[in-house]
Parts: C-alpha cells; sequence; structure tokens
C-alpha cells in the first residue's frame, strides 16, 4: 500500500487527538477524583456505584437521623423516668419514716404538704415533650398527659365532659377501715344510762371498695351537656340466679343505675337498678326483650339491689358501718363504689374474675383541674365537647363528639417504632399507664381523709377537755364528759392505728409503684442498649460502604499522576516526530 504524506498527516493527527483525549480523562479524573464522568465510561462501575451510593445514603438516613432521633427520644425518657424513680423513692422514705401512730394531726398535715409537692413532680414528669412531642402521650403526641393551665381556659369557654369505661380486677378492691364516733360527739344525746356506754359505741368497721381512678364524679341528679340524665353502670363478672336449680350463672351482668325522680341534688338517695344485658354459659348476650329473653328472676332481684348515692365520703362510710345502706355506695365526690364486709365476701370472689372477667364501670366526669390526667390517654372513652359561642345559649351548636382508644378491644397498642436498619424496628416510646399511675395521686385523697378524721377527734378531745375544767368532778356532767372522753381516747387510738395501717400499706404501694416504673425503666434502657449495637454496626456499614464505594469510583492518585505525565512526554514526543516527518516529502528525493 502506498504511504502518502496526506495519510501519514492524518494518522498522526487522529494518534495525537487520542492522546490528548486520554490526557483530557486522566485530568478530569484527578481533578474529580472519580473513575468516571459518565455512565458510558465504564458501565459495570456506574452500576456498581448507583448501588453503593444508595446504600450509603440509607445507611446515612438510618444512622445519622433516624437512630439519632430515637436515641435521643430514648434519652429523654429515661431522664424524666429517672427522675420519678427518684420522686417514688422520696415519698417512700417519707411514708416510712411518718410510720409512728403517735404523731399529731399537724405533723401528718405537713407530712401531707411535702407529699402532694412530691406527687405534683410524678404528674408533672407525664408532660415531658421532645421537639414539641409528648413522649409519653402514645400516638397523641400532641397532647400532654395531664391538663394543663391552657387546658382549663378552652374547658370555661367550651365545656368538656368524658363519659369512661374503667376496668377492676379482683386486686382492685380495697380494704377501707372506718371508726364512727358520731354518739360521742353528739352532746345533745346522754346514753350513759342504758346498757351501753359511749366507749362500746366506737367501732372499728372494715369495708372494701372500688376506688375510681378520679374524684368529682358527675351526680346523678345532674344531667349531661346534651341535657340527657345522668346514669351509672355497672357491670358484675358474675352473678348466679339463685331461683333455678341448680343456679344458673351468667356473665358480664350490666346494671344501669340512675336517680329517681325529684331528688334534690347534693342529697343522699337511694338509687334506681334496671338490668340492661348478661351473658349466658354460651357467651350469648341476653336482655329483658331479646330471644331468648333474660329471665324475670334476674332483673328482679338484680333490680331490687341496693345502690345509693352519698354527698360525701363521711356519710357514705357511716351508712355502710350502721347497715342502712346493705348494697353498694356510690360516692361521685371522692370516686368510690363501697360495700361492707358482709356483702364483699357474699358476692366478690377471686373465682368470679377467673378468665379475665372484670367489674366494669361507665361514668361521667365533668369538672376537672389542672393536673388531672387526661383519660384519653388511659381509658375507652367517649369526649362530649360544647361548641357554643361563650356566654350564648349553651346548645346553640351540636356539642362534637370523640372516641378515643377503640382500639384497645381490638388489640392494638400506641406504640412508635423507628426504622433503624434494614428491616429493623425499635420502639421508642413508653406509655404514660405503664408509669403515671391514677393511684399515686387518689392515695393522697385517703391520707387527706384519715388525717381529717385524726383532726376531728383531736378537736374534740381538746373540747372535751376544756369543758370539763367548768365542772366539779363529782358533778353528773363531769362524769358524762369523761366518759365521753374515753369514747373518743378509743377513738383516737382506732383512727391512729388506721393511720399507721395506712402508712404501712403505703410503704408497699409506694414499693409497687417504685418496681412498675423501673421496669419500664429497665425497657427503656435495654431498648437505648440494643440501638447503640445497631448504630455501632451502622457506622461500621457505612464507613464499609464509603470504602467500597471509594474502590470502586475511586482513583489511585499516583496511579493517574504518573499516567498523566507519561501520556504528557508521549504527546510531545509525538508532535516532535510528526513535525520532523512533515518537514520532508517525496520531492526532496526527485
Amino acid at each position: 500500500m502506498r504511504m502518502t504524506n496526506k495519510i501519514m498527516r492524518n494518522n498522526s493527527a487522529y494518534n495525537i487527538n487520542q492522546n490528548k483525549i486520554l490526557q483530557d480523562k486522566l485530568t478530569n479524573q484527578m481533578t474529580n477524583q472519580s473513575k468516571i464522568v459518565r455512565p458510558s465510561d465504564d458501565p459495570v462501575v456506574a452500576i456498581r456505584a448507583l448501588r453503593l451510593r444508595s446504600n450509603v445514603t440509607t445507611v446515612s438516613q438510618y444512622n445519622d437521623k433516624n437512630a439519632k432521633d430515637a436515641d435521643q427520644w430514648l434519652t429523654l425518657t429515661a431522664d424524666a423516668m429517672k427522675t420519678v424513680d427518684e420522686v417514688l423513692t422520696d415519698l417512700y422514705r417519707q411514708v416510712e419514716t411518718s410510720a409512728n401512730k403517735y404523731e399529731t394531726s399537724e405533723d401528718l398535715r405537713i407530712l401531707l404538704s411535702q407529699m402532694k409537692q412530691l406527687t405534683e413532680e410524678f404528674y408533672s414528669c407525664a408532660n415531658v415533650d421532645y421537639a414539641g412531642r409528648f413522649v409519653f402521650s402514645g400516638y397523641r403526641t400532641d397532647l400532654p398527659v395531664t391538663f394543663t393551665e391552657e387546658d382549663m381556659k378552652k374547658m370555661k369557654e367550651h365545656p368538656v365532659s368524658f363519659n369512661i369505661d374503667e376496668k377492676f380486677g379482683f386486686e382492685d378492691i380495697s380494704r377501707v377501715l372506718y371508726t364512727g364516733f358520731d354518739q360521742v360527739a353528739d352532746m345533745d344525746t346522754n346514753i350513759t344510762s342504758s346498757t351501753n356506754s359511749y366507749e362500746q359505741t366506737v367501732e372499728n368497721t372494715t369495708m372494701y371498695r372500688f376506688r375510681i381512678s378520679y374524684n368529682n364524679l358527675d351526680s346523678l341528679t345532674k344531667t349531661d351537656i346534651e341535657g340527657n340524665p345522668q346514669k351509672l353502670t355497672i357491670t358484675l363478672p358474675k352473678y348466679e340466679d339463685a331461683a333455678t336449680n341448680p343456679p344458673t350463672v351468667y356473665s358480664d351482668v350490666k346494671l344501669e343505675i340512675t336517680a329517681p325522680a325529684g331528688v334534690t341534688p347534693g342529697t343522699n338517695f337511694a338509687a334506681t337498678v334496671n338490668v340492661v344485658s348478661a351473658k349466658d354459659s354460651n357467651g350469648n348476650e341476653l336482655t329483658p326483650t331479646s330471644v331468648p329473653p333474660l329471665p324475670t328472676s334476674v332483673s328482679t332481684a338484680l333490680g331490687a339491689l341496693d345502690v345509693q348515692e352519698f354527698a360525701s365520703q363521711e356519710e357514705a362510710y357511716k351508712a355502710i358501718a350502721e347497715g342502712t345502706c346493705t348494697g353498694i355506695a356510690y360516692v361521685p365526690g371522692s370516686g368510690e363504689l363501697v360495700f361492707s364486709d358482709q356483702y364483699y365476701k357474699e358476692n366478690f370472689s377471686e373465682s368470679a374474675f377467673e378468665g379475665g372477667k372484670t367489674f366494669q364501670v361507665n361514668y361521667d366526669k365533668s369538672t376537672w383541674q389542672n393536673g388531672d390526667i387526661n383519660p384519653v390517654h388511659y381509658f375507652k372513652c367517649l369526649e362530649t365537647k360544647d361548641l357554643a359561642a361563650p356566654g350564648g345559649n349553651p346548645h346553640v351548636a351540636e356539642p362534637r363528639k370523640t372516641w378515643y382508644n377503640t382500639q384497645v378491644e381490638e388489640g392494638r397498642t400506641q406504640d412508635i417504632y423507628y426504622d433503624v436498619g434494614y428491616n429493623q424496628q425499635i420502639q421508642v416510646n413508653t406509655k404514660a399507664d405503664e408509669i403515671f399511675t391514677h393511684d399515686v395521686q387518689r392515695d393522697l385523697d385517703d391520707f387527706e381523709y384519715y388525717i381529717k378524721q385524726l383532726e376531728d377527734i383531736e378537736k374534740l378531745e381538746a373540747n372535751l377537755k376544756k369543758k370539763m375544767e367548768d365542772y366539779a368532778e363529782d358533778s353528773p356532767e363531769y362524769k358524762d364528759l369523761a366518759l365521753r372522753l374515753e369514747g373518743v381516747e378509743k377513738a383516737d387510738a382506732h383512727i391512729r392505728d388506721n393511720i399507721h395501717t395506712k402508712f404501712e400499706n403505703q410503704m408497699t404501694k409506694y414499693q409497687k409503684y417504685s418496681d412498675d416504673s423501673r421496669v419500664a425503666m429497665t425497657d427503656n434502657a435495654t431498648r437505648g442498649s440494643r440501638l447503640e449495637l445497631i448504630s455501632n454496626r451502622l457506622t461500621n456499614q457505612k464507613a464499609t460502604f464509603k470504602e467500597i464505594q471509594q474502590d470502586n469510583e475511586g482513583i489511585d492518585i499516583t496511579e493517574v499522576a504518573i499516567e498523566l505525565t507519561s501520556s504528557e512526554l508521549t504527546y510531545n514526543a509525538a508532535l516532535m516526530a510528526t513535525g520532523k516527518i512533515m518537514q520532508t516529502n517525496l520531492m526532496n528525493y526527485i
């Protein structure tokens, strides 16, 4: 083949251009620190780069954002629970050091004031928030666990009422000790002429109760926001119909309790009881109008149940102790369902609660205070909110009704999970009902009652002693007062013994509350430890992926620099050789 100068020139130009392309590629690699600029440079490297970059991005999301966010949530929760544990420990120490039954009511009142401060701190920990989200509120992170002053202002403008379903087990039945000394304190009555004495009229009576989570419940004499009569619904775990042989056993017997017409609000009264429904042995729900219907014997017997509402705790206890209330005493003010020792033995047994059966109470509460626990975090409840304009007709607008916690019956919880790895989730929240029990506040209500009793008996004792100074020792008045004083001293001993028993039981309760909080702390710490392991692994994964990514896309600077220098030398040499060759042609030899 004949090689002409033109062919040589074209070949040289092409080769020089290819050398420049190589220099450009090497220069871009040096500048970008990457093997490729476009996918066509190396499709295999490009595909691997896309996958590795996706891996690095995903791991960075998990490690740098999700895991850190979860860790901060868990840490904040742990700090709050640490404070809760310290508060419960302080409360335990308070009752432990104050169990001496010979302390005065003034000493106990000071103690109660200190316990109230600690209790307020206990519940204030429930409203800890993280970046505007309340950490103990489950899915409702926009709602604090307890009502705040801002909530109280809103409720004044738009009243809110809750219809609450609360369930109790056999272990929730608590014992109450009541000391009655009315006859000793009644100066208009003299009983020394009878066979009894003042001292004999003083008795310490044991009774039992279901203590509802709230006090100041709505009285049955009131109407709700919509103007409907109030009602209390009680569901008994078991009832035996004695009219059949053998007795037929029914479960989940629902009773609807209402106030009779014409009852004056704020007074004691016997309520009307209606049987709404019950379940037979096969689990079928029966009502008085169903097919088959609930037997008349059941409706008649339970309809005759003695349920009375009392305006005060003292009056309810007195009625149970004296036997004027033979069934259940409902005390909306203190939030209790009280019954006698005999009624407890006849109607409540541990076997009645077997198989998950519960004693259920459905009640209404429309009076709330700052610091009260919001029921939406604990119970299945219906919120009714009056949306009418303040100061106008209270029922201009239809009240807004909202159900809460209906998912509990479906087995769903409000656990919040964060994605912290491939197919890995970790729970970050601890729910309020795992730690912040209503009982801490309700226990203070019991202390308040017992201390009030002690204050009353101390005041009565001081008054009797002062009156005795006005009479001669041999006078009938002095002797009567002396006998009364003996009864008062007996009542004082009983009350002090009751307080002492309350302190002893309270130590056990605070220990239980503390144990529950520590279980929650342990669960939170365990999740934190697991998150730490996951974070460490994610950090290592991130470093590994980046190293692999660097190996796939990155360059060896030394090698590229040598290649670039070599290409430059080759380029310069090619220019020199081409220039020399292009200076001669065929005419130089002819």
